[in-house]
């Protein structure tokens, strides 16, 4: 239910103003007609609609793409717009998305085109979706248009599950070594340190300066996760301002060996919202600008609009992203072939449908990989340790026997 502020005139012909609840602005009017009211004035609760725009960032990306197929099915089977977003948003599993859809449904019913009362909701419909919308709206094949966001946002999804499936191994191995390195530095270490002084021996150089560590670790733990929470704290405000977005893209791009992963990302991303947008019937300036938002990184963001600029004075868009240095050179060139042919989208995507086995390909890599040299790094870490142990314990028999 959403809530309503209401002016409304009774049957003394007095004004009254007032709360009601209902599911859409039409049913609330006729909850105040029911009750002997007039309605003059029908708006969403302000409180409403800050619970609204706090709830819109948490819809899923599954659950989007289900609404959008379900909304194209509706609408190929010959059902009214209204309808069929009314007969999705009683079908929705979240409460979220059911919410949106119903004062989309609000303004739809006011006479505004389902692009306009979807761009309403950005958090949730991006331009990506709404250049869509609006080029099925003009073209007569909204339905056609919806199963190409679906597709998209789909093969969207995919690329990012697989990258982010790359990144959580490594991070996951790291936090074993890490909790291994601190159990070892606060349980054992300190015992040798008190073997050694009962003995009144001076301690191996390795092993004292893992002491060392050791006692900095038990003494000032608190001060160190501390330290730890603040500089993730402000490194990740200052990841979100532009300064800090243009470093993080920037080593996005050049990181050891994720950094050709990110690129081919971005050359998938560029393609795929290229074709998708190019094949709807959105123009070539349009196209860029949106795919300049959707690639996801500052610096091709910022070659595509260069880009742009040169397409606007005339040039052909494979010319123009030729020296671009974020671009890698198979785009540009299969873009050629595209605009001499007239196939720029079916170019476009299979530019997409190539990079996407690339990443592919690149994942499984990265997957053999890292596996051995994080074990490496494991054994050299764990071994150092367990050296630096042992060493003296060895010392202590040795000379206990001689």
């Amino acid at each position: 239910m959403i809530s309503f502020q209401y002016t409304a005139k009774n049957n003394q012909g007095g004004t009254t103003k007032g709360l009601v609840e209902a599911e859409t602005e039409g049913a609330a009017a006729k909850l105040l007609l029911a009750q002997g009211l007039t309605p003059i004035d029908i708006t969403v609760r302000e409180q409403g609609s800050k619970l609204l725009s706090r709830f819109t960032s948490r819809v899923r990306t599954k659950d989007r793409i289900i609404f959008t197929r379900q909304l194209a099915t509706l609408l190929n089977a010959g059902l009214p717009l209204t309808q069929s977003l009314r007969t999705v948003a009683e079908q929705a599993d979240s409460k979220q998305l059911a919410l949106i859809l119903n004062q989309v449904i609000n303004s739809v019913e006011g006479g505004i085109a389902l692009s306009e009362a979807l761009a309403k909701h950005p958090k949730v419909f991006n331009d990506v979706y709404i250049a869509l919308v609006a080029a099925g709206e003009s073209s007569g094949t909204l339905d056609r248009a919806l199963e190409r966001i679906a597709d998209q946002q789909e093969k969207d999804a995919d690329m990012i599950s697989k990258v982010r499936g790359a990144l959580v191994y490594p991070i996951i191995v790291t936090l074993v070594i890490s909790a291994v390195v601190v159990f070892l530095l606060t349980t054992v270490v300190p015992q040798i340190e008190l073997i050694y002084k009962d003995f009144d021996k001076e301690l191996p150089f390795l092993t004292s300066i893992l002491i060392g560590f050791a006692n900095i670790l038990i003494n000032y733990w608190w001060l160190i996760l501390i330290v730890l929470v603040a500089v993730g704290f402000f490194l990740g405000r200052w990841f979100k301002t532009s300064a800090g977005v243009l470093v993080l893209d920037q080593l996005k791009m050049n990181v050891p060996l994720f950094g050709d992963l990110f690129t081919k990302l971005y050359m998938a991303r560029f393609t795929r919202t290229g074709q998708t947008l190019v094949a709807s019937g959105v123009q070539m300036l349009d196209m860029l600008r949106i795919t300049a938002r959707a690639v996801d990184n500052v610096h091709v963001a910022k070659a595509i609009a260069r880009a742009a600029e040169k397409v606007k004075g005339g040039k052909a868009l494979s010319d123009s992203l030729r020296d671009e240095p974020t671009f890698l050179p198979l785009v540009p060139q299969m873009l050629k072939v595209g605009e001499q042919s007239g196939s720029l989208d079916k170019m476009m995507g299979k530019s997409a449908s190539y990079y996407e086995n690339e990443l592919d390909n690149k994942i499984k890599t990265i997957s053999t990989t890292i596996e051995p040299v994080l074990m490496v790094v494991l054994a050299i870490v764990v071994g150092g340790i367990v050296l630096a142990i042992l060493v003296p314990v060895y010392n202590l028999s040795s000379e206990s026997l001689g």
